[in-house]
């Protein structure tokens, strides 16, 4: 019988093994720099992987629409039974020919060539053409804004690591002036209010640290997600946010956003494929003229399947003409020319909309470089005056308050300049996307794969020893009971 103590003792056998395997998902780590980050984005992202295959199926519909130029052959087989439902007479010997049932078998095959279309192939392949042009782009666009994405997470976790840093400093440094005022509060040198006010402080920075503890582990599962690895992986970045300047001025950049930038040559590809469009809407006003080949197979009155008597062929050209369609042609005219205006407004909003990013972007990284060298100032002395603050209220002259202050003045000034690095590198980035900087197709490789900690995989294991050992002692002690229990009966 499977009493009680038994289902615990499996329980917690079960719970030291899942504890086991968990910490050993968790334990795996992984160090990456920048350029690793982005590779393995643009190799494994289901974004990139999308727009390649929109741009192969865009090419099949090209290919598909050059073929219909050539000659297409059918082959065509028809095999039927039918008759009278009542007896058929000869009308003139009144002779009764019975129900007439029997089979009925064609066969054909028929080669033709389209000669004049009237603009309607034309235009097709030129639809197709561009719109195979505009996947090229899109898929060149998928790799940049993949850049752009990956370069962001990268930025985003290093950035996370720099405020949890921040953080843990200011709960440092709160820590140890708290320790001096109750130090000086137990020999009467302080008031109880300093203490209660320290520990309010440190209390406040304590839940800033786990926000940014919080905001950490989101950064690193989010880079995680991008560069296709189990999110539970614990990322090493090797590379730190820094200043690196920027050469080019807006002109260069405006410029080079004309040349490059994808969405400006969709925008043009648009009003390529809105003009074939309208050429095949006209084509529809004019005739079109066909070369037709083929031969014939049939049989009746109960001739046996295949039907390959009668034979004969015909060689011939074809030709027909849309007279009059109550209108519908002259409506999808007018539908194209519609579309046309259209894509040609879509180009210039396109046009005037990347101009904008561009300079967005680029002010907006100017402005965070300015923040930079203006924030490593006010770093500088507020570190001084923090000190300075410390050394007063040591000596007596100076007041709690007078720490608090600069504390959070030297917090503040610290989370300024790691963001005005932040929206430096971001920007940079965002300019780069919007100028259309290029991204090289990778190459197929294989990344390193995640390393397991052993440190921690140990531990894991002596903490299942240790669940294992205390399951045993209850067994050991309900066989015991059983023993006792059976010696007695």
């Amino acid at each position: 019988m499977f009493s009680y103590k038994k289902a615990k003792n499996v329980l917690a056998l079960t719970a030291a093994l899942t504890v086991l395997c968990s910490q050993s998902v968790f334990a795996a780590t992984l160090e990456l720099d920048l350029d690793e980050t982005i590779q393995r984005a643009l190799l494994t992202n289901p974004n990139v992987k999308i727009a390649e295959y929109n741009r192969k199926a865009a090419k099949a519909d090209y290919s598909a629409a050059k073929s219909a130029r050539g000659i297409s052959i059918s082959i065509n087989h028809d095999s039927s039974r039918g008759g009278y439902a009542d007896n058929q007479y000869d009308v003139v010997t009144g002779a009764s020919l019975g129900k007439r049932i029997g089979n009925n078998h064609s066969n054909s095959i028929t080669a033709s060539l389209p000669i004049f279309t009237g603009g309607q192939l034309q235009g097709q392949i030129g639809q197709a053409k561009a719109n195979y042009r505009s996947m090229l782009s899109a898929e060149e666009q998928a790799y940049i804004e993949m850049k752009e994405t990956a370069t962001n997470g990268y930025f985003t976790m290093l950035d996370a690591g720099n405020m949890k840093t921040l953080c843990q400093e200011s709960v440092d440094r709160l820590q140890a002036h708290l320790d001096n005022v109750i130090a000086q509060y137990n020999v009467g040198i302080v008031a109880r209010a300093d203490v209660l006010r320290s520990e309010v402080e440190l209390a406040n920075a304590k839940q800033d640290l786990i926000s940014a503890e919080n905001g950490y582990d989101v950064a690193e599962a989010t880079l995680n997600n991008i560069i296709g690895t189990p999110l539970s992986t614990t990322l090493v970045l090797k590379d730190t946010l820094q200043y690196v300047p920027y050469d080019n001025d807006m002109a260069y950049c405006l410029a080079y956003s004309e040349e490059h930038r994808p969405e400006l040559k969709q925008a043009e590809y648009g009003v390529d494929a809105a003009e074939a469009a309208l050429v095949v809407a006209r084509s529809g006003h004019m005739p079109k003229v066909s070369a037709v080949a083929g031969n014939y197979w049939g049989g009746t009155d109960n001739s046996n399947w295949p039907g390959d008597d009668n034979d004969h062929w015909s060689v011939g050209v074809t030709a027909s003409m849309n007279i009059f369609d109550s209108g519908v042609t002259w409506s999808k005219i007018h539908a194209a020319q519609e579309n046309l205006a259209k894509a040609k407004e879509t180009q210039r909003q396109v046009k005037d909309a990347v101009e904008l990013e561009v300079r967005t972007d680029y002010l907006g990284m100017r402005e965070a470089e300015k923040r930079i060298s203006t924030t490593q100032v006010a770093v500088a002395q507020a570190e001084e005056d923090y000190h300075i603050a410390v050394v007063r209220y040591q000596a007596g002259v100076g007041t709690n308050i007078d720490v608090m202050d600069a504390q959070v003045a030297l917090t503040e000034a610290k989370t300024n300049y790691v963001k005005a690095l932040y929206d430096y590198n971001t920007s940079k980035a965002a300019l780069n996307t919007s100028m259309g900087v290029g991204v090289p197709v990778p190459e197929p490789r294989t990344f390193a794969e995640p390393v397991e900690d052993t440190a921690v995989t140990a531990d894991a294991e002596a903490a299942t020893e240790n669940e294992a050992a205390a399951a045993e002692q209850p067994a050991a002690e309900e066989n015991a009971e059983t023993a006792q229990e059976q010696a007695a009966e």
